[in-house]
């Protein structure tokens, strides 16, 4: 898709320094990082979020995290714990239309709460 971002990014368009890459596959820093390692990994087939997804993606989604487990372990956060996020939609915060993971650690990141508004 030529006005995304993260298309334009796996594509070579816009420079970023990959801490992973392969033919399905890109991982690079977050430029707004949460946690002291923020790491966004993408695939480089454009998929909206996982909204989008279809059983021809199974493997690919499998991969991703596979990738995330070993940027884990070279970023020093493997052996006490990170969390691997994809937000769907608006509503969930996704702000770029291409799915992408969130890998975040290096800190206490608390426990996984959800906010009702009534």
């Amino acid at each position: 898709m030529e006005n995304c971002i993260f298309c334009r990014i796996a594509a070579g368009q816009i420079p970023a320094n990959f801490l992973y890459e392969d033919e399905d596959i890109a991982a690079f820093r977050d430029i707004n990082p949460r946690a002291p390692v923020h790491v966004l990994i993408i695939p480089k087939k454009h998929i909206a979020s996982l909204a989008e997804i279809e059983e021809a993606d199974t493997a690919l989604l499998g991969r991703i995290c596979l990738v995330a487990r070993q940027l884990a372990e070279n970023e020093g956060i493997a052996a006490s714990g990170y969390r691997l996020i994809s937000n769907c939609g608006t509503d969930s915060g996704q702000e770029v239309a291409h799915l992408h993971f969130h890998l975040l650690g290096g800190q206490f990141l608390g426990a996984f709460t959800t906010i009702i508004q009534e």
